[in-house]
């Protein structure tokens, strides 16, 4: 089955998911040939190990508290703050409480 994403001008919510949260998994958003939207959940102690994303990166944390670990630093994500890291520089996560994020990927387009 094909993942069902937005369409252009299409709204779409991003607000906390309260008690929702739980039980909520991950979702695509958004993706065309320039970015990618998605919202990442993510339960207490869940990690991702470092990885790379192709393009620039923004990270906002809509809910909970990550560990967020890139440019030789761990930082706390909390609700309301968001990141930007350039394209391909290696990061991890770590929830420290169920947490929800809103991660938007800048994508180039191929060249043909």
């Amino acid at each position: 089955m094909a993942i069902s994403h937005a369409k252009s001008g299409e709204i779409i919510d991003v607000g906390p998911l309260g008690d929702a949260l739980s039980s909520t998994k991950t979702s695509a958003l958004l993706k065309s040939d320039e970015m990618e939207l998605l919202r990442l959940v993510l339960p207490a102690g869940k990690t991702i190990a470092e990885h790379k994303a192709p393009g620039e990166i923004t990270v906002h944390c809509l809910e909970g508290r990550i560990q967020f670990t890139a440019l030789g630093a761990t930082q706390e994500l909390t609700t309301g703050r968001l990141l930007h890291l350039p394209a391909g520089e290696p990061h991890a996560l770590h929830a420290i409480e169920d947490s929800s994020l809103l991660v938007t990927i800048v994508r180039r387009p191929s060249k043909t």
